[in-house]
């Protein structure tokens, strides 16, 4: 299929929301996240022992600050995205996720991948992600031992600090990983 210039400036425009989604959740910038969902996103998370779902710009943007704060290491990164025009003003995407998240607090590392189904919209001339969801392909949980050395904690110094944290709990259902 032969892209027009306008289509192939759109694919570019929507990786880069969600570039810039990854690299905000990893780094907490909340100033650039706020720019990157609808206002009436809804999210669905499955992984391995939990299920996150939620919807609107505000309670995404809670659930983020207070997951990626002064208590959590993060990396993810997005492969192989696979996008879709499927109007003037929206697209769907699918993007490979590659991650590891360690958690503070629990002691443990998560390793995985896992397949991300989104939804694009361009809103008064920005495309901005209107759902995103995943599907764990692979998940790994390991405590984190004492040999384990983290050097740099790049969110210990921006992320919110524990006692500015808010409880999320409500967003997040939790099951037994064995089931």
């Amino acid at each position: 299929m032969a892209y027009t210039l306008q289509q192939l400036s759109d694919l570019e425009d929507i990786r880069t929301v969600k570039h810039r989604y990854f690299r905000g959740i990893d780094t907490a910038d909340e100033p650039l996240l706020e720019t990157l969902f609808a206002d009436d996103v809804s999210v669905e998370y499955r992984g391995g022992g939990y299920k996150v779902a939620l919807t609107g710009k505000a309670e995404m943007l809670d659930f983020l600050m207070n997951s990626f704060n002064a208590s959590a290491v993060a990396m993810h990164h997005g492969h192989m995205p696979d996008i879709r025009l499927t109007g003037d003003d929206e697209a769907e995407g699918i993007w490979y996720l590659e991650d590891i998240f360690i958690s503070l607090d629990r002691r443990d590392v998560t390793t995985g991948t896992a397949i991300y189904r989104d939804r694009y919209r361009r809103i008064d001339g920005t495309w901005k992600i209107a759902r995103t969801e995943y599907d764990r392909i692979m998940e790994v949980v390991q405590p984190l031992t004492d040999a384990m050395a983290i050097t740099v904690h790049h969110l210990g110094k921006v992320g919110r600090k524990p006692e500015d944290c808010g409880d999320v709990s409500h967003l997040i259902t939790w099951f037994d990983r064995a089931a």
